[in-house]
């Protein structure tokens, strides 16, 4: 009966001649941690700071419907005062408004300064890793060539 042939040890030479370093693998996701934590504190502080402009918008807005509802002596009261908690709620809806654009703008702005931070980090570990891996299999190459 024929007898399979281990190539266990060949493989593992093999393998042995085209180390493979993991250290790239490792810097990226550390890198992508690192990025996704920044933006991650981009959005929490938006999050922050729009909530805080949407409690005191509210409470601004129930203030001058607590105003509004009170009772009037002269019917045209109601309407001056149905008149002012309009335009009232306009002007404060237009600076509120004006408020979360400026929200937007910042982390549009600190989202795109990351992105460009982290390509510029990746191409720079991308043409390491590439210029390694050459002088690597090189290298392993030229073992390879001179052990025949």
């Amino acid at each position: 009966m024929a007898k399979t042939q281990d190539f266990t040890a060949t493989l593992k030479d093999m393998m042995g001649a085209f180390p493979v370093d993991t250290t790239a693998l490792e810097d990226a996701f550390k890198s992508t941690a690192s990025l996704n934590e920044k933006l991650s504190g981009v959005a929490l502080d938006a999050a922050e700071k729009s909530a805080e402009i949407s409690n005191k918008w509210t409470k601004e807005t129930l203030a001058k419907l607590t105003e509004m509802s009170k009772a009037k002596t002269e019917p045209a009261d109601y309407a001056k005062a149905a008149t002012d908690f309009a335009s009232a709620s306009a002007e404060v809806a237009a600076e509120n408004m004006a408020a979360f654009a400026e929200i937007a703008k910042k982390v549009q702005t600190e989202t795109v300064e990351l992105l460009m931070a982290a390509g510029k980090d990746v191409a720079e570990d991308a043409t390491a890793a590439v210029k390694k891996a050459t002088n690597e299999v090189t290298a392993a190459a030229k073992k390879a060539a001179t052990a025949k």
